[in-house]
């Protein structure tokens, strides 16, 4: 197993990586590049949301864009996109500071969507995708960030691996580690459908004059 560390915000660190990708026979490709820059998007300066949507969109579509044509030649792979429970959170209020993430909240809610998208568009060719949603983890990400979460409850990281295995194996296209009741989950993705299926060329009632 090969773990390539590179500068994910810039274009040469993706495309460094993406060479990789594209040109070894990987078995599995995990997207688990990180960055918040939590302000609110008013004040959130051009250059860090440039580079919070390049780490968080950017390089995982461009890197599972370089890994796929060889796993789906081969028949085989895993691609883990790792998001995070605020993927579902958009509908909540307002959150106080540092709280406000409306950007960081979309790349995650993207990734999921990707995901899941993806995963219907590879059925049947051996390779499978998943995408991992952890709540708050104890790593260094919070305060790289200059956020002290430690009186929060938070997983181990090691938790997040040992739930990401087992959702692969268990064939979860999107994995909760930190969500005993999987059906909220199944709940969520129905009433997507249903919204999606609920559609109509027909102005809906509640907007006519």
């Amino acid at each position: 197993m090969q773990v390539v560390a590179a500068d994910l915000a810039t274009e040469a660190g993706v495309e460094a990586v993406a060479e990789i990708a594209a040109g070894r026979p990987l078995s599995m490709l995990v997207n688990n590049a990180g960055v918040a820059h939590y302000m609110p998007l008013a004040d959130l300066p051009p250059r860090k949301a440039r580079e919070l949507m390049h780490v968080k969109v950017t390089a995982p579509t461009l890197l599972t864009r370089a890994a796929l044509p060889g796993m789906l030649e081969r028949g085989a792979g895993t691609i883990v996109n790792v998001a995070g429970m605020l993927a579902f959170s958009g509908p909540a209020p307002a959150a106080p500071a540092p709280g406000q993430r409306a950007v960081y909240t979309g790349t995650l809610a993207y990734t999921v969507a990707m995901t899941q998208t993806l995963h219907a568009e590879l059925a049947d060719t051996g390779v499978r995708v998943h995408v991992v949603c952890p709540g708050i983890v104890a790593t260094e990400f919070h305060e790289v960030q200059g956020m002290d979460l430690s009186a929060l409850p938070r997983m181990t990281a090691a938790d997040v691996v040992t739930a990401t295995l087992a959702g692969i194996r268990l064939g979860e296209t999107v994995i909760a580690p930190g969500v005993e009741d999987y059906g909220l989950l199944h709940r969520v993705f129905d009433a997507d459908l249903a919204a999606f299926g609920g559609q109509s060329p027909e102005l809906a009632g509640r907007y006519r004059p």
